[in-house]
């Protein structure tokens, strides 16, 4: 299993760029990042962590762009891999989104991973003109109208959500951006993800992910779908060596360890410990 690292951009603490530099010189394979554009104030949608209406801090309110931030990090780094967890396309207009991460793609050598959400604050996508109840649709729409301006010489689609006719959009993307998708698992998500997506990451709130990683291996399998999925666990507790060994039997990806919104030193010194403890 590969280790990668998260860490909830906000204008305070540590840049991504600085985190992205530390964290490949330590052996990580991967930095995350994730997207809000923006909190209203009015809150109706309920939080997965605190149940209701309230938020756990402010970072909310201050996390930065995404792709720029994944951007800065490219710029100072080689091999990390640029990834998202977890972004929310619906929130951007797609053919925008495209050519953005295809750039970024592009510039890093074929680093990108496209880590996406459904999007649990319908206040915020209502803000963006999609409907709550068909946030998936319009997803599969616009991941599909993506791929189509990345693959095809001439590109179009046409959807309920999203259309556009034959047009030309380069860069291209080095190679297939992978997809995956960061969810609470169950039978319609890995529905889901065996028909649109790349594979799956766990959410915070998950901690006992045996019997959904033989879920969604069955939803792929279903489906027609060769291989094995891309299965990356977000840590959310303090895994012991039974865990991580259970993981890597199942075929798990990557683990993702979240670091804190800090002052860089107090970050670099939490990365040095996480070195030391999984030894990389």
């Amino acid at each position: 299993m590969r280790h990668g690292i998260v860490l909830f951009t906000s204008d305070r603490g540590i840049t991504p760029a600085a985190l992205g530099r530390a964290a490949e010189e330590r052996g990580f394979a991967t930095l995350y990042v994730p997207e809000h554009t923006h909190i209203p104030v009015r809150r109706t949608a309920a939080h997965p962590g605190t149940g209701d209406e309230t938020l756990p801090d402010d970072r909310y309110t201050r996390t930065l762009d995404p792709w720029v931030s994944l951007a800065t990090v490219a710029a100072v780094t080689e091999r990390i891999g640029l990834a998202t967890a977890v972004a929310l396309p619906v929130e951007s207009d797609p053919i925008t989104l495209a050519k953005q991460i295809a750039t970024l793609d592009h510039l890093s050598g074929g680093r990108v991973t496209l880590g996406a959400g459904f999007g649990w604050n319908t206040d915020e996508l209502e803000d963006h003109h999609v409907p709550p109840a068909r946030r998936r649709t319009v997803l599969k729409e616009y991941v599909e109208a993506m791929r189509a301006l990345w693959t095809q010489e001439e590109a179009s689609y046409a959807g309920e959500h999203v259309s556009f006719g034959p047009s030309w959009a380069y860069p291209k993307p080095i190679g297939r951006v992978p997809l995956v998708i960061g969810a609470g698992g169950g039978p319609k998500t890995f529905r889901w993800i065996a028909a649109h997506a790349d594979g799956w990451m766990t959410t915070p709130q998950q901690t006992d992910i045996s019997g959904h990683i033989e879920a969604l291996k069955k939803a792929w399998a279903e489906a027609g779908r060769t291989g094995q999925p891309d299965i990356r666990v977000l840590i959310a507790f303090r895994p012991d060596p039974a865990d991580l060994a259970a993981w890597a039997e199942a075929g798990v990806t990557e683990l993702i360890w979240g670091v804190p919104d800090a002052a860089p030193d107090a970050v670099l010194a939490h990365l040095d410990k996480l070195v030391t403890r999984l030894d990389l």
